[in-house]
């Protein structure tokens, strides 16, 4: 039952991942990848969510992990396509949004999800 709950998770992840970049670029006229930092940032919040509310009820939600954890907020983070694009703007000329974006989504990501588990 656990690779079910990965596998649904994930497709609803990619699906939404898919989504909000589609979304933010119709939204937002930018060389930045606003898309993949978008939903990086998200499923920083939801996985930081998800652990300080079920934390120490894993017995009950056992399902929560692998639907949730590792199904949605991996297919809708993408270390991957971050580096893919961080990548295309290094070698096209665009160093310093490059490096911005590089700066800009660990810090971030990193800070949401240490003030999210340090306020529970």
């Amino acid at each position: 039952m656990t690779y079910l709950y990965i596998f649904i998770g994930g497709g609803l992840g990619s699906l939404a991942r898919f989504l909000t970049s589609k979304l933010s670029h119709q939204l937002f006229s930018t060389s930045f990848p606003i898309g993949t930092f978008i939903s990086n940032l998200i499923a920083c919040m939801l996985l930081a969510l998800i652990v300080v509310l079920f934390s120490g009820k894993q017995s009950e939600f056992v399902w929560i992990q692998p639907l949730l954890l590792i199904g949605f907020c991996g297919g809708y983070s993408t270390f991957s396509t971050f580096s893919n694009e961080t990548y295309d703007l290094l070698t096209n000329g665009q160093v310093a949004i490059g490096i911005a974006n590089i700066l800009i989504s660990v810090i971030v990501g990193i800070g949401l999800i240490f003030l999210i588990r340090s306020k529970a």
